[in-house]
């Protein structure tokens, strides 16, 4: 059977029955089996590879008041987070008291107070500003787990990084956002988190190595540090340095398991002790457990070099 084609902007994400309705598509079209229904109302050409806001931008289109709030919003910011909350695929929809609740398979409904600024409209969807998404991911994250949202958030390089990052926002911005809301579930939280949060990680695993640094007693090391060669170019741009001791500390990701990427990292750590520092490599196995080994490793690496625990 020959099927009408669907309006493109249609086939490039999830789309509401309200989407479709305006856009002149037919109710029976929407039931054809080129279609998945997802949740009451809302459908996915099987054929879309749609991610981040397009494939959740039906469930802001259902009516004038859903937003994309907590981890679906943080999805959407690509902002990093802890283990635990990735494996929370459920979408958190949430409308203004004095709505309804969302109520839907899959969605996890919120009643919220929003101030002036607190939503935006950004890949296509209607979600929480980056701070405030912050701020609501308090109710159902740790402390770490807040840090590693955090540090995403406020990152940013400059233009003497391989690849220079703008920050969604401010550590300042996160703070105003705390005062604003002070009684807030999961504030305390929040307030906790502020303290700990720091401009230049890239990656949750950059974060959760920060802070078994600290914890174990040792210091904090710096971030964003750029390395300079002698004719003036940066040479390395370590995820965490001892710039008193002239130590790297490099995380070696999921993306460091490949032939050029192993000839580069080979060519970083020759750089390296070209320059008089010392590299440390860390992996995830480096990360796991009470008494992550990074902590063993970083502290040896300190003592070789003069450090010595107060």
């Amino acid at each position: 059977m020959h099927r009408a084609p669907l309006p493109e902007h249609l086939t490039a994400g999830s789309f509401s029955l309200r989407m479709s309705d305006k856009a002149g598509v037919s109710r029976t079209r929407t039931v054809a089996k080129d279609l998945s229904t997802v949740s009451r109302g809302v459908r996915v050409d099987l054929g879309s590879e749609a991610k981040n806001g397009a494939a959740l931008r039906a469930y802001t289109e259902l009516d004038d008041s859903s937003a994309l709030t907590h981890v679906s919003a943080a999805r959407v910011w690509r902002a990093a987070l802890s283990w635990r909350l990735e494996d929370d695929w459920r979408i958190h929809l949430s409308r203004r008291p004095g709505f309804s609740m969302p109520r839907r398979v899959n969605v996890v409904g919120h009643l919220l107070t929003f101030l002036p600024g607190e939503l935006v409209e950004y890949d296509g969807v209607r979600l929480t500003s980056p701070a405030r998404t912050w701020l609501d991911l308090a109710s159902m994250a740790g402390v770490d787990e807040l840090v590693i949202a955090g540090d995403s958030l406020v990152c940013s390089h400059g233009p003497e990084f391989p690849a220079p990052r703008e920050p969604l926002c401010t550590v300042e911005d996160l703070r105003a956002m705390v005062s604003k809301h002070p009684g807030v579930r999961g504030a305390r939280l929040a307030r906790a988190a502020l303290e700990l949060i720091r401009v230049g990680a890239d990656s949750q695993p950059e974060t959760s190595m920060r802070l078994a640094l600290v914890r174990a007693g040792l210091p904090e090391p710096e971030l964003n540090h750029v390395l300079w060669g002698v004719h003036g170019a940066p040479v390395l741009w370590p995820d965490a340095a001892y710039l008193e001791w002239r130590i790297s500390i490099q995380y070696d990701g999921a993306g460091h398991g490949g032939p050029e990427q192993y000839l580069r990292d080979i060519r970083r750590e020759s750089v390296t002790a070209e320059y008089g520092w010392l590299e440390v490599r860390v992996s995830k196995d480096d990360l796991a457990g009470d008494r992550p080994a990074v902590v063993r490793k970083v502290r040896a690496a300190l003592e070789s070099r003069g450090w010595r625990a107060r």
